[in-house]
Formats: structure tokens, sequence, C-alpha cells
């Protein structure tokens, strides 16, 4: 119990930044926080976290170490809880990361009203719009749409990702509308950063892949959005995200006879938490109301 105690004060430090805010967040002194991180680097042979005067920062065998302490800490809480419920209840924790717009957007609802369904189970979610490899990082669910492949973790899809390139009309007056993905050489492309500056594009059963020339780029679709609405150049984005902005006419799309390939929604999950029964029932919600979603056309 004490290694359980020196973990949960570890990962509070971690998080926080600082000795105080974590023994505020466990509801013990800093003093104390101290002395089970002190106990746990001791336990270990090791430094987790450099001290300074203003803040508490992961050495290097900390960063290697938080993502596996934070997953069982999770697995050790969800053992305990569990003993103490009757099986047709679900309860535990879990730590998501979820795209920032989508997230706000759409999985916000949809996650408010699974814990509504199963109050006992803990949520904890971070928005970001980079990749993620969740047995790094310590998620027990990480969704995106770029496709990658990661050592010991479970990929699912969820649902289409359909995607528009598209423009202002006040842009496409000044530069005038390219009619071939070729065009865009001499234009101004929006460019979404982690997924890089090749776009790709049909053409019958052929695919052609252009290099977009950037004037602008960032990891947020709705800066991406921002900077198409005020004209800026051609993005492309995906149609959940453009709805209101194509409805009020701000932007049109744009190269319809070339469409851009459709993404795939993802979720990353940990094998080891692959068949949790609250992370799975989340997996199946979570499925099945993103598919009602893609069937009414977001």
């Amino acid at each position: 119990m004490d290694t359980l105690l020196n973990l949960k004060a570890f990962l509070e430090t971690a998080r926080t930044g600082n000795f105080t805010a974590a023994g505020r967040a466990i509801g013990v002194a800093p003093s104390v926080v101290t002395k089970r991180v002190d106990q746990l680097e001791w336990r270990l042979k090791t430094t987790l976290l450099t001290r300074t005067t203003r803040r508490v920062e992961l050495t290097d065998a900390g960063k290697l170490f938080l993502p596996k302490a934070r997953t069982l800490v999770n697995e050790l809480d969800d053992l305990m809880r569990g003993v103490s419920t009757s099986n047709s209840e679900l309860i535990g924790s879990i730590r998501m990361k979820v795209p920032t717009t989508l997230g706000a957007n759409y999985l916000a609802k949809i996650l408010i009203t699974f814990q509504e369904e199963h109050p006992g189970v803990s949520l904890n979610v971070q928005t970001l719009d980079r990749s993620v490899n969740p047995a790094d990082e310590g998620f027990d669910i990480a969704i995106g749409a770029l496709p990658e492949v990661y050592t010991g973790v479970v990929e699912e899809p969820l649902c289409i990702y359909p995607r528009l390139a598209c423009a202002s009309p006040s842009y496409l007056s000044a530069r005038g509308t390219p009619c071939h993905p070729n065009d865009l050489a001499h234009h101004d492309c929006l460019i979404f950063g982690p997924s890089g500056a090749a776009w790709t594009f049909e053409s019958g059963e052929k695919r052609l892949v252009v290099e977009g020339k950037s004037k602008f780029s960032s990891n947020n679709s709705h800066m991406l959005l921002a900077a198409a609405r005020e004209g800026k150049g051609v993005a492309i984005l995906a149609k959940v995200i453009l709805a209101p902005a194509l409805e009020a006419g701000h932007l049109v799309p744009i190269l319809t006879e070339y469409p851009v390939p459709d993404l795939w929604l993802r979720a990353w999950i940990p094998k080891a938490r692959a068949h949790v029964p609250h992370v799975r029932a989340l997996l199946d919600f979570l499925k099945c109301e993103l598919l009602n979603l893609n069937e009414s056309g977001w």
C-alpha cells in the first residue's frame, strides 16, 4: 500500500509540476508528497524528478517511468474498486486523448452520456491534435484520424472521417479557382502540420499527390478554418469541421471532381487495457454513437 501511495504522489507531482499542488490534489501536506516521492526513488534506485525552487520536472528516467506507473495505478485502482462492486456495474477510470475540434463539438456529449449511464466510471479527457502512442503516454484510449502503427497497441476503426478541399469566395475571386490538383502549385495552401504538405486527391482509380505551397500551417484545425475563412488560402478539412462555414457561404468546396480520400477515425488502445470491461464498454459505445452520427452526415 505504501508503494501505491508513493506512485500516486509521483504521478500528481509530475502532473502539477510542484509538491504543493500535488499535496492539495491528494489531500496531504507537501512534505508528505516529497517524502513519498523520495521513498519511491530510493526503492527504484534512480532519480525521477529534478527539484528547483520554482518547479519540479521529470528526469529522463522519470519520463520513461511515468506511463508505466500511470498504467499500473489505474489497473490497481480498477482491481480494488471491482472487488467491492457487483459484476453488473462498470467501475474504474479511463484516461483518453481526443482531437480538439472533434472533442469539443461531438465527443464531449457522447462521453457525458456514457458517464451518465455508468456513473462508476471516471473519465480524464485530454485534447490533443497530434498523434499519440497511448502505451507510451499513459492513455487507455487515444482517438485520431492519422494512420499510425504502434507496438503493443490495438487499433480499432470507429467511423469514416470525410474531408473536403475548400476556400473562401474572396480568395477564389482574387486568385482564381483551381481546376486540377496540379493548379495548387500556384496557390497558398493551409497545411495541417501533423499530416504534412503532401495532399492526395482521387482521379478515377488513380491517386494524385501534390505538394502544397504553404504560407500558413498549424496543428489545430480551427486555426486553419479561421485562416481559410479570412481568405488566406486553400484548406483540406474534415466535413464535420467545415459544415457551419459551408452552410453560411463563408467557404465553398473546390476540386470536387478530384475528391480527397476519406480517413477513418480510429481508437488506439494498449493491449493490456483493450479487454478491461469499462474500457471495452466505452469503445463499443463510441463506435455506435459515431456510426450514427456518420450515417446522419454529422
